[in-house]
């Protein structure tokens, strides 16, 4: 098929999805029930809210760092390589998470599934590749919607095997299936038409580094050490000195990790910061409500597990709906109208759930929890559809690589945030093990309302950049 000047081969294509589209099933299947176990991990390893919530900042820290370093040797070594390599890696990780016996090696095997991250903007990107341009936001919206159906599959499967078998396992029930689709991937992939020239920046990436490691570990170390301690700033500082020496140097360099030139794209710039602020904004009401839902009266809802599985799986359902819908009609109307819809949603639904979260009712919070999650698959159709379409082909993976670098960053950000405000508003409560009482630290209501008021503030921020969007999506028929 000929198309946009360019000869696709649809049959090869169609493959290359069918493989593609088993990414979100492999990774939210982990992901979606690892939340909810976050209590249990916890209690678990006896660490605080603040502690545990490196479950899921170390795990998208790694994944900020491999997705600028695979996106850059993927557009100049090949981005199939590069995919093959980073899902092994993650393979590898899935594979060791559940055997942990202390919490520094839990974190050290999330470290690693975060490494394996960079398989999504190098699937974006072949996608981006292999097909005609007006079949691309259908294909990427299929693909949002399977993060959907991974969480459907996850919340009430994984949550059963969760409550009565362990968390752990189920990361042992995934291990054959990330086999699975490493070797189908191996089997089906080609190799990417289109490289770039040039060498990888190890300094960029090593100034990348220090700016996301030290600013992590300042944020989340915070509340127990104090924001005024000397590591506290000494680490800020640090943070803030190299992130602003990586700008200036990947200015100079000849070939630079991330072009900052990209940048000055205002629609690169605005997909960028915007998934950042969603995706800052959406941790911190995911790990928000998991508490919520599993915290003892009068505190919360008291459900375990199961249940808090079972009450998260509609938000999922109305995912796999929406985004190939969502996908289908962008090709007609362009993605500037759904990322306006998408913002004012999350506005509406977060501030409405901060009034009165613990008390609200679970029917009324799940309806919300559903608004808010509509209105996240909305956004991330859209703005990667913005992104790709916006610029060239033989960029697209180091392009692709900044977003996901800037997705992370508010990702890993956001449960550290978290994590500080339910360590500073929080109480002492005992709970009955078989080795005894343990006490832990639970979150009060004013924690929620703070994230959740935070949550919506992010996306307001985003909602005032909607307007700069140069639309680039829709495509007229002949």
């Amino acid at each position: 098929m000929e198309d946009d000047g360019e000869v696709y081969d649809l049959r090869y294509a169609k493959r290359a999805m069918m493989v593609l589209v088993t990414l979100p099933l492999l990774v939210m299947y982990t992901e979606a029930v690892l939340i909810p176990s976050l209590p249990t991990i916890q209690r678990q390893f006896h660490v605080t809210p603040s502690e545990v919530s490196w479950v899921l900042s170390i795990y998208l820290l790694t994944g900020t760092i491999s997705v600028a370093l695979f996106g850059k040797l993927g557009d100049i070594h090949g981005k199939r390589k590069l995919f093959l390599i980073a899902l092994t890696i993650y393979t590898i990780g899935v594979t060791f998470t559940g055997f942990a016996p202390t919490f520094p090696i839990l974190l050290l095997a999330r470290a690693l599934q975060g490494l394996g991250m960079a398989i999504f903007p190098l699937g974006f990107t072949i996608v981006r590749e292999e097909f005609p341009p007006r079949m691309v936001p259908q294909v990427q919206g299929i693909i949002s919607a399977m993060f959907g159906v991974g969480i459907a599959i996850a919340l009430p499967l994984g949550s059963f095997i969760a409550e009565n078998y362990g968390w752990e396992w189920t990361y042992h029930s995934i291990i054959p299936f990330a086999i699975i689709v490493l070797y189908a991937s191996y089997k089906v992939l080609r190799e990417s038409r289109y490289r770039s020239r040039g060498k990888m920046d190890w300094t960029g990436l090593t100034l990348l580094s220090i700016f996301s490691i030290a600013a992590l570990i300042a944020v989340t170390r915070a509340p127990t050490i104090g924001w005024l301690n000397p590591w506290t700033i000494g680490l800020l500082t640090l943070s803030s000195i190299s992130i602003i020496a990586f700008i200036f140097y990947e200015r100079v360099v000849k070939s630079p990790l991330l072009p900052v030139k990209l940048l000055s794209d205002r629609n690169v710039l605005i997909t960028d910061v915007g998934i950042f602020l969603a995706g800052f904004a959406v941790q911190m009401m995911n790990q928000a409500i998991i508490y919520i839902l599993q915290m003892p009266h009068p505190y919360g809802y008291g459900k375990n597990i199961l249940q808090s599985g079972l009450l998260m799986t509609p938000n999922a359902v109305v995912m796999l709906i929406v985004a190939p819908i969502v996908g289908k009609l962008m090709v007609k109307y362009g993605a500037k109208p759904f990322v306006y819809i998408g913002a004012i949603l999350a506005i509406l639904g977060l501030a409405t759930l901060s009034i009165d979260p613990v008390r609200l009712g679970l029917l009324k919070l799940i309806t919300l929890v559903v608004i808010v999650g509509t209105s996240i698959s909305v956004l991330n159709v859209s703005l990667i559809n913005v992104l790709i379409f916006s610029v060239d082909k033989r960029f697209l993976g180091v392009t692709t690589g900044l977003n996901s670098l800037f997705r992370n960053l508010g990702a890993s950000w956001g449960p550290a945030v978290a994590g500080t405000l339910m360590t500073m508003y929080s109480i002492t409560m005992s709970f009955p093990t078989l080795s005894g009482l343990v006490r832990i630290r639970i979150p009060e209501e004013t924690a929620y309302r703070y994230l959740f008021l935070f949550s919506g503030g992010l996306y307001v921020l985003l909602l005032l950049m909607v307007p700069l969007i140069r639309e680039v999506v829709r495509i007229r028929e002949d």
